[in-house]
């Protein structure tokens, strides 16, 4: 039987030989001073050679738990080269299939995207599309696989939802086309096959008695506690929903003072600009009966089945939606809200109001 030093010491000669350790494994020495692991087996009377690995890489006793294992995969009738083969076509598989390919196309793109859309794009595939399609391979997905996928998110229904996941699906397919792992893009094709949507304003209540309401109506249904008070504090911060979605503990200052506040990162505001957004008595209350459900998690309002991640970007359509307000307001509406009864009330503070909920103004001199 061989030893490590033994092994180590082995010098390279003109020509190659072996070392032989036992129960048919050996050593290669190259001339060129390789020192490459094999294994000689019989299996159906038949005597093959199983490469294992070049050394040091591979162990000596590496060496022999893979000897061991093999021996033992024969003695189970399985050949220890077609166990291998089987191996690599299923690892090369696996990087074929869809979820492999969305995972390392959201890797890929992820350090140009906010720290918020980076997460509601994961989520939004790992919600709707891979537990249809994360198996397929990439190459063999059809349009009415893709459509199928697409008709159950309209079905909820979520036809902006079904637009955004169409154009995720379509990137990952371009960047597939790209590796090589397909050919066409199937979420292209089915554009003309979705539900027509009309664009034009969301929905939103406009009068102070119709919000609050609402709140008592989504209040006064089951739902996470998260999930409501994540709508109290959009009404009461009129900020977009999104911007609540990726909320962090560390964006809050002076809570105990007399001027709290929220400060919301450029990244994370839709023009990229840092925004402050002064915080009621009531919102600081709201945010301190927090602490007691989401204070040792990194975002305020956690995704209800990963704490690390922010919370879905549907969880509060969908609690409106319950309440009643299907078509009638959403969570986006809470700024026509704000707008539409501010403006009534203080009719010469307009580029007041626009300040608190973030509007660029289109004029660049009113701008500056």
């Amino acid at each position: 039987m061989l030893t490590d030093i033994a092994v180590r010491k082995a010098q390279a000669r003109d020509k190659p030989y072996k070392m032989f350790d036992s129960n048919g494994l050996f050593l290669l020495v190259t001339p060129a001073g390789g020192k490459l692991w094999r294994l000689r087996y019989k299996i159906g009377g038949k005597e093959k050679l199983l490469s294992i690995g070049p050394y040091p890489e591979v162990t000596l006793a590496a060496a022999r738990d893979a000897r061991d294992e093999a021996r033992a995969g024969l003695r189970a009738g399985r050949d220890p080269l077609l166990v291998r083969k089987q191996l690599r076509a299923q690892a090369a598989n696996d990087d074929r299939k869809f979820e492999k390919v969305a995972r390392d196309w959201h890797t890929l793109n992820k350090s140009r995207w906010t720290e918020r859309h980076t997460a509601d794009v994961m989520i939004s595939l790992e919600q709707m599309v891979f537990p249809l399609l994360g198996n397929v391979d990439v190459a063999e997905i059809t349009p009415p696989m893709v459509l199928d996928v697409i008709r159950r998110i309209e079905a909820r229904p979520a036809l902006e939802t079904a637009r955004r996941v169409r154009q995720r699906m379509s990137a990952i397919f371009l960047f597939a086309m790209g590796l090589g792992l397909a050919t066409t893009d199937p979420a292209a094709v089915i554009q003309k096959a979705m539900a027509p949507m009309t664009k034009g304003r969301q929905p939103a209540l406009v009068t102070l008695e119709e919000a609050r309401e609402a709140l008592a109506a989504c209040e006064a249904i089951p739902a996470h506690p998260v999930t409501r008070l994540a709508m109290r504090f959009l009404a009461l911060t009129h900020v977009r929903p999104g911007e609540v979605h990726g909320t962090r503990w560390t964006e809050f200052e002076g809570l105990e003072g007399d001027e709290p506040l929220w400060l919301i990162p450029a990244p994370r505001m839709k023009m990229k600009d840092a925004h402050k957004v002064p915080l009621s008595r009531q919102a600081v209350e709201l945010i301190e009966a927090l602490r007691e459900l989401t204070g040792r998690m990194p975002y305020v309002f956690p995704n209800e089945r990963n704490a690390h991640k922010p919370m879905s970007e549907n969880a509060l359509g969908y609690l409106l939606n319950r309440a009643g307000y299907h078509q009638r307001h959403v969570p986006h509406g809470w700024r026509a809200t704000l707008s539409s009864i501010m403006s009534q009330r203080f009719p010469a503070d307009r580029a007041m109001i626009d300040l608190m909920l973030a509007h660029v103004p289109k004029d660049k001199v009113e701008a500056a």
